[in-house]
């Protein structure tokens, strides 16, 4: 069973969502403050308690807002992230950037709605790791294959820039594999939501854009004079190693 950490200071939102996840099988830590939220977080880290598997978080917290809980939980971990918004077009704009969350879905919403798009994430996360899990017969790993500046080392999931390890959400890691799987050619939209496994089609090309935002700006952090994902107006996105 699956435990999730649910911060929302609304009770009449908070509510009837944790009634609907606790009947979907999941267990719900529920807290209203985004620094209670991190200290939870911070707590699931440790040998006494586990940490969820994913976080509802909203953006209009009381204390801190939903982005800043959300970057200062990336600087220690990777778990998927739902963001929870009467707000669409401003995740649009913020959430590639260097935020870090997976996916959101804007205020009114169905409850089941959320079920469906945590599963989606948690499946998503959950073929990351197997994939980082080398086979037992597994001979002595060779030299993670290199793309220019990049080295993906799918061992462990993670994909270095200019010798750093990108800190990616499991979307943006499973798009910029995909794109540099095949340095060069130009991915359509359709293509790149494929690549993501899952990637909530609702929200689907919007997403696509706003994840590509993160990326590029993951990647400026680490070499601010390197852009080599390209934007091929009217089809898509390539890389350029």
């Amino acid at each position: 069973m699956s435990t999730l950490l649910l911060v929302e200071d609304d009770l009449a939102i908070a509510q009837p969502l944790m009634f609907t996840l606790q009947r979907e099988g999941f267990e719900v830590l529920h807290v209203s403050l985004g620094r209670a939220a991190l200290q939870a977080m911070q707590a699931g880290g440790t040998a006494q308690a586990t940490p969820p598997a994913a976080v509802i978080l909203d953006v209009g917290l009381p204390d801190l807002t939903g982005f800043e809980v959300c970057r200062q939980l990336r600087s220690f971990s990777t778990v998927p992230v739902l963001f929870l918004t009467a707000q669409a077009d401003e995740i649009d704009r913020v959430m590639g950037l260097e935020i870090g969350a997976d996916d959101y879905v804007t205020k009114p919403f169905s409850p089941r709605e959320v079920v469906a798009r945590i599963r989606s994430l948690l499946r998503r996360a959950s073929m990351t790791a197997q994939a980082a899990v080398p086979p037992l017969s597994a001979t002595p790993a060779a030299a993670a294959p290199s793309h220019g500046a990049f080295v993906v080392d799918e061992t462990r999931a993670q994909i270095r820039f200019h010798g750093q390890t990108l800190a990616l959400t499991v979307t943006e890691y499973r798009l910029l594999l995909a794109l540099l799987a095949q340095p060069g050619r130009v991915f359509t939209r359709e293509q790149l939501i494929d690549a993501a496994r899952g990637l909530n089609v609702g929200s689907g090309e919007r997403a696509i854009d706003t994840h590509i935002k993160g990326l590029r700006a993951k990647l400026a952090a680490v070499h601010r004079a390197s852009d080599p994902i390209r934007t091929h107006r009217g089809l898509g996105y390539s890389v350029e190693p």
